[in-house]
């Protein structure tokens, strides 16, 4: 298979795969069979095009033209092929534990859910590939839009609820910031493709610079950024494979890659770095990095405070593409794989406690490593790499986070990481040492303490993606490369 081949079957297994889950959903096995495969094929796509782009070959396919300098094009970067890396192999974990979870817990609509799951993958293969701004648009939108019938998945009355915000702010933003932002673009650059050096170069400067940046920064929303962030812990009503998928494989990840992307090929850092009216942006991450891990230290709902942390670590990647120095967007990049691997696990474990015990509180946790140890030592590991601690792989992208930062002198960065580090274990280390060392109550673990661990398919899951935060401590190679070569040719 050449390159351009592999693009469009990345493209198109998912949506060949969602249109068969679709055709088996009278049989579960079959169904389920059908979307292990799907998943494993989409990664077997995207990963032949990863030695290509190693050696700095920039696999490219146009389906058409819409107009004259507009196009739905495609062309795989070291950004776009890691992202579509870490998402496509995640997938195949997501989908064995979602077997499990979802049989587990009697869910409704499997067939539905399925469906959605694989065109979001669908959708984020697009936006991982997109050569340009108006691809990335489309696919963009096309992600929020089959994602929300999984936010209101139950049905329930608050389900919707959260769907609404969800659908609102990821919508709104998009139309009213990010596509006047595109337009923009397309009216001073004369192109909306992503260039290495960016496109708006010696086109803007001063005030409108730092203006088109704002549009950008608040009009992708999947990023998390404060004021706009209440989509996240709204969409938290989900099943926690979709709570996985908003967190680690597709949504918030698609947020921070729009931004890395459009800061180095749309903006260029070069020109960022030579403006006076961006500074801004550190400010405005910084802030959501405390504030949200504030929010999640007063949380004692589990899924809650797991949704502010992760609107915090979102942040932290804009907070080192703001301070606009080589090793920090390096740790940007790195830091879109760690935080993947890490958060995917601590939201895996959270439905297993929950399938097992239908716990969702912090303050309900007392003693529960106990019974479930596998379940709780991945917890723990997911809980280094969101502080930062080896061995697991968050300790390597805030190295070169904070490295980027003390090389520039950029102190305002390096006091918002080393604070929140220490925020991120205020709320996080009291849960692992509940689950260890303290006691259940009354000497037992309550009622459902006999079943012990969660279904094997959700376990098998949470301990694969706990491994894989700490091999990606120890062999950050690839991610490592292709970030590298991302601010060095592009």
């Amino acid at each position: 298979m050449d390159t351009a081949a592999a693009v469009l079957a990345a493209l198109c297994v998912p949506l060949a795969g969602a249109a068969l889950i679709a055709l088996c959903g009278r049989w579960p096995n079959l169904r389920e069979g059908v979307t292990l495969a799907t998943a494993a094929l989409l990664f077997l796509c995207v990963s032949t095009l990863l030695p290509a782009v190693l050696d700095g070959a920039r696999p490219a396919l146009t389906l058409f033209d819409v107009m004259p300098g507009l196009a739905l094009a495609f062309r795989i970067e070291p950004l776009g092929m890691l992202f579509a890396l870490v998402a496509s192999s995640l997938w195949i974990v997501n989908s064995v534990y979602s077997i499990g979870y979802m049989r587990a817990n009697a869910e409704q609509h499997q067939t539905r859910f399925y469906v959605c799951f694989a065109l979001s993958l669908a959708s984020t293969m697009g936006i991982a590939m997109a050569a340009n701004l108006f691809t990335l648009f489309l696919f963009y939108e096309a992600l929020t839009l089959v994602t929300y019938p999984l936010v209101a998945h139950a049905g329930t009355g608050a389900a919707r609820a959260g769907g609404r915000v969800y659908l609102g702010l990821l919508m709104g933003t998009s139309i009213v910031f990010l596509l006047p932002a595109i337009i923009f673009t397309m009216m001073a650059a004369g192109t909306t493709d992503f260039m290495p050096g960016g496109v708006l170069g010696g086109q803007l400067s001063g005030a409108a610079l730092g203006a088109l940046l704002a549009l950008y920064m608040f009009g992708i929303g999947k990023a998390a950024l404060m004021p706009f962030h209440r989509w996240l812990p709204s969409a938290m009503v989900a099943p926690t494979p979709v709570s996985a998928l908003l967190h680690a494989v597709a949504v918030v990840k698609a947020g921070v890659f729009c931004v890395v992307k459009v800061i180095v090929y749309t903006f260029g850092v070069g020109t960022l770095a030579a403006a006076t009216d961006v500074y801004w942006l550190a400010l405005v991450a910084g802030f959501t990095i405390v504030a949200a891990s504030i929010v999640a230290l007063r949380a004692d709902n589990l899924k809650r405070r797991l949704a502010y942390s992760t609107v915090s670590q979102l942040s932290y990647i804009v907070l080192a593409m703001a301070v606009l120095a080589p090793l920090s967007i390096v740790g940007a990049v790195l830091h879109i794989a760690a935080h993947a691997l890490g958060k995917i696990t601590l939201f895996f474990a959270a439905g297993a406690i929950y399938t097992a015990s239908h716990k969702t509180e912090v303050s309900q946790l007392d003693g529960i490593g106990r019974r479930m140890p596998w379940t709780m030592a991945a917890f723990a590991v997911g809980v280094l790499s969101m502080v930062g601690l080896p061995p697991a792989a968050g300790f390597v992208s805030k190295w070169y986070m904070l490295s980027g930062a003390m090389a520039t002198e950029h102190w305002l960065a390096v006091g918002v990481i080393a604070a929140s580090t220490l925020l991120n274990a205020g709320y996080f280390v009291p849960i692992v040492y509940r689950a260890f060392f303290v006691a259940p109550p009354h000497g037992r673990d309550g009622a459902h303490a006999a079943h012990g661990e969660a279904p094997w398919t959700m376990v098998v899951a949470l301990v694969a993606t706990a491994v894989g935060t700490v091999a990606l401590f120890f062999l950050p190679g690839v991610p490592l490369a292709l970030a590298r070569q991302m601010i060095g040719t592009g």
